[in-house]
């Protein structure tokens, strides 16, 4: 039975070979709890076993290309499609190759917490930051007007979502808080419509940084989740969901997918989430819940190509993130010294004012080394002509408006990433005309240093 149709024995056969299926995984996630984050990174829920027996003895989670499922008979075909049995069905909906990704990825990001997780992979980062916010701001009755609270400090796409799409398109208000490690402030945006709370750390970007667990507190006292945007940190240095966090969100493009081959976005959150909105089936297990019902009418998935990138990069991320934070560091402290810079935004630097916050959510995993991850900006003293010339002169460093790659990449923020969210937008969120955002690679910092060095001496 279920939701009150009964099923024939033929589908209950594939509904009880499935439990067998589904409770051999769920012993087999049991042990990756307990392995150390390398290990999960590296192996995820893809068992010998399951290479073994379904995979051909694929060492490497296969790449399934294919964008439909086949099945034995029609007793299977509508098990499948009434999500009675695991599957994938169609690749709009799920994919294996997605599949082994989300598993990994709820595994990382809820790793050192006491909590259940589950993921659901998207096709971008902005698709996954409207994935984890649009079920909260369903109208319960015609008149109703809901808000939501969100850090100014942000990525400028995703200003826009909630700016012109959310507040401007659908009248959802959008409360912003212009400090965000002032809790008081946060608390101050809340009322009697507030569905959820939305945090970026560290921010893209200003490096905004607040006290997670705190505002998580100030959230739940509410009966509402906090959201926190970790793209910058990733799970090798921060899991907002140990904090108290209810949902993260990543856009995978970036540091998991350093490379640059690989577009995608995922949401990973708590079971049993807070939330003052009455759905018990999304309160119970919310990327689940995304994926079953609205993901599919949307269609916001990753491919499985994107997927495959995704899974093969994210094996190496706390080594490669250990890397390009060390070199992050040392470029900022240079910066920091040179007398045509006149104002560095980089939370590892000690004299930073929330470098002491900072410290409190962001370590190396596994380690008692505080790193603070690969993205910086600094503004150039002399003003817009001089910050455009500056930039103008990198000749190692690529002038673009990507972030967390191998290679080290810079761009100006008020004319590109954040651009669209006009002065006044800019102004809130701390992005002068001066200032250039960093993102330092792999190179050796002595090389990106000299680069920094002939350009800012240029135009001194």
């Amino acid at each position: 039975m279920s939701d009150g149709i009964t099923y024939s024995a033929g589908v209950q056969r594939y509904v009880d070979k499935a439990q067998r299926l589904m409770e051999e995984q769920e012993a087999y996630r049991r042990e990756m709890r307990t392995m150390k984050f390398d290990t999960i990174a590296v192996h995820g829920l893809y068992s010998v076993q399951e290479a073994l027996s379904r995979n051909q003895g694929a060492v490497i989670e296969p790449l399934f290309l294919s964008a439909s499922e086949g099945y034995h008979d029609a007793d299977e075909l509508e098990a499948a499609l009434a999500y009675l049995v695991p599957g994938w069905v169609y690749s709009r909906i799920h994919n294996p190759t997605v599949h082994y990704l989300e598993a990994t990825l709820a595994l990382m990001d809820g790793y050192g917490c006491d909590c259940e997780t589950s993921a659901l992979a998207t096709s971008s980062g902005l698709a996954a930051i409207f994935m984890a916010t649009d079920p909260f701001l369903v109208r319960r009755s015609p008149g109703e007007r809901p808000n939501f609270v969100s850090a100014a400090q942000c990525y400028g796409g995703t200003f826009q979502q909630f700016s012109v799409r959310r507040m401007g398109e659908q009248q959802i208000e959008v409360h912003w808080v212009v400090n965000s490690h002032d809790t008081d402030e946060w608390a101050a945006m809340i009322d009697g419509n507030t569905r959820f709370l939305y945090g970026e750390m560290p921010s893209n970007p200003g490096q905004a940084a607040f006290d997670i667990a705190a505002v998580a507190e100030l959230a739940h006292s509410h009966s509402i989740p906090l959201l926190v945007d970790a793209t910058v940190a990733t799970p090798a240095l921060m899991r907002p969901l140990e904090h108290g966090a209810d949902i993260v969100i990543h856009s995978s493009t970036k540091s998991m997918t350093m490379s640059g081959y690989g577009i995608g976005g995922a949401l990973i959150s708590r079971k049993n989430l807070t939330t003052n909105i009455d759905n018990a089936q999304m309160a119970e297990d919310f990327a689940v819940y995304c994926k079953q019902l609205p993901f599919r009418d949307y269609g916001p998935c990753i491919s499985p190509v994107n997927a495959a990138f995704t899974l093969a990069e994210i094996k190496t991320l706390r080594s490669k993130m250990a890397m390009v934070s060390r070199n992050t560091q040392t470029v900022a402290e240079f910066l920091e010294t040179h007398p045509m810079v006149e104002r560095v935004d980089y939370l590892g630097l000690p004299n930073h004012p929330l470098h002491r916050l900072a410290k409190r959510y962001m370590k190396l995993v596994d380690s008692d080394e505080h790193l603070f991850g690969h993205l910086m900006s600094f503004n150039v003293r002399g003003g817009t002509q001089a910050t455009r010339d500056v930039f103008d002169r990198f000749r190692r460093i690529f002038l673009a408006t990507d972030l967390g790659r191998i290679k080290s990449v810079a761009t100006i923020p008020a004319i590109s990433t954040h651009q669209q969210q006009g002065e006044e937008g800019r102004e809130m969120a701390g992005i002068p005309p001066n200032q250039i955002r960093l993102c330092v690679g792999g190179e050796h910092p002595n090389d990106v240093i000299a680069d920094l060095d002939q350009a800012l001496n240029s135009v001194r």
